[in-house]
Order: structure tokens, then C-alpha cells, then sequence
């Protein structure tokens, strides 16, 4: 039987520490392969010389059309057996959360989307996205906590700004927020593939004045206890 598990990431610094964690290597020579993205795969053979566990991550790049690109990508080609959006977050003011800390979220909402207009039609881009394996007690894992069971915002545009996160704990109850996940989740969907689906994010910063830095300052540690995570859900 041939497992294949596909991890979906959005920077060129976080696919390089899973590249270089599970040893892959990019697909080249493959016109099948879109220009806009890169996909890079490994493969091992178990002790069942029957069974190959496939393992491909696709580097999306940053925007929910890029990522949903890329992930009609990976359905249109591959047979997923478990997809894996793994990237770091925004904390939105949460002071029981710290830097490093990994989020598996139960709830994606698009918050920056406006339609004035109410109904079932638009439930595909209005109504939150629910994942159902996330519904679990914290973990103090002592490097780091694992947290389950929040809400996870997508939206077009980096947060800095204090007044925005304010804005969006109160309107949506919002943990943290990120670029990709609302539009992953989406396509997952429409390919009645929820649940194949796990979301694992972890973060970068406070959304604040500081987050530009501190959002690349804090990438390899962020990401270091993702990827920890990670191979727990491989």
C-alpha cells in the first residue's frame, strides 16, 4: 500500500529545515510540476517490501491564491493520504501563549473577506472551516506547549499592528493568525478531504510593532518545535 503524505508550506526558510530534516530532494524535470511552485519529495522503503511511504512537501509560496493553487496541485496529482499545512503564526495577544509555542487549531475562519449578503451559497467562503481531530487538552511539552482546540484566522496581510489585533480577538475570538490555512482547508474541502487535513502552526510573534523582526528573528526556533509536532503526525 503507498502512503503518500504531502506537506504544504508557504517560505523558502521553513520547507529548507523540513528538507533538511527528512533528507529531500527537489523534483526537477517533472512538466507536470507548475512554474509557481517547487515540490520536493523522498521516498523509503519499509521493513514490508510491499509498502512505500511516499513523503513530498510543496513550497506554495506566501497568499491564499498561491496556496490554493498549490494544493489543487497536490489533489490533482497525488493519492493523499495525509495533508499537512505546517507554517509559523501570529499570536493575537494571548498572554498564555509564548513564542515557540505549536498550535493544532479546530476552527479557520476567512476574516478579511465582506459580502454584505447572507445564505447557504456563500457558505464556502463565509462559514468557518471546523477540523475535528484538534478537540484534546494542552500539552506542556516542557520545551514548549502544544495547544489544541483554537481558532485559527486567514487573512492577505501581515499583522503589526495592535489596534488590528484588539480588533480581531474581539470580533472573531481569534488565537492567532496566518496567511494560508482558510485556503488549504478550502480546496481540501471541495475535494471532500477534510479529513485528511492536519494544520499545525507555531509562533512567531506578538503581531506588534516589532513583528517584522521578530517574525524572521524567531522563524528557526518556531519552526524547529513545528517540525517536532510534525514528526509525531507522520
Amino acid at each position: 500500500m503507498k502512503l503518500t503524505k504531502v506537506i504544504i508550506t508557504a517560505m523558502q526558510e521553513e520547507a529548507d529545515l523540513i528538507i533538511k530534516k527528512y533528507w529531500l530532494k527537489e523534483v526537477l524535470n517533472d512538466k507536470s510540476i507548475p512554474k509557481w511552485i517547487k515540490v520536493f519529495s523522498w521516498e523509503r522503503k519499509d521493513y514490508d517490501e510491499d509498502a512505500t511511504n511516499n513523503i513530498i512537501l510543496v513550497l506554495s509560496w506566501i497568499w491564499k491564491v498561491q496556496a490554493s493553487l498549490a494544493t489543487t496541485y497536490i489533489f490533482e496529482n497525488y493519492d493523499v493520504y495525509k495533508l499537512i499545512n505546517i507554517w509559523i503564526a501570529w499570536n493575537l495577544d494571548n498572554g498564555d501563549v509564548k513564542v515557540g509555542d505549536v498550535f493544532l487549531p479546530n476552527t479557520f475562519i476567512q476574516h478579511d473577506l465582506y459580502l454584505p449578503f447572507e445564505g447557504e451559497y456563500l457558505d464556502y467562503a463565509k462559514k468557518p472551516i471546523f477540523l475535528d481531530y484538534a478537540i484534546w487538552e494542552n500539552y506542556d511539552l516542557q520545551k514548549f506547549g502544544l495547544i489544541l482546540s483554537w481558532v485559527c484566522l486567514t487573512w492577505d496581510q501581515f499583522i503589526d499592528n495592535k489596534d488590528k489585533v484588539q480588533e480581531l480577538r474581539e470580533k472573531y475570538s481569534g488565537d492567532v493568525v496566518e496567511m494560508e490555512a482558510f485556503a488549504i482547508l478550502s480546496v481540501a474541502r471541495a475535494y471532500n478531504m477534510l479529513d485528511k487535513c492536519v494544520v499545525i502552526k507555531a509562533v512567531s510573534d506578538w503581531a506588534d510593532s516589532e513583528a517584522k523582526d521578530d517574525h524572521m528573528d524567531n522563524l528557526e526556533f518556531a519552526m524547529e518545535n513545528s517540525i517536532s509536532v510534525l514528526e509525531l503526525v507522520l
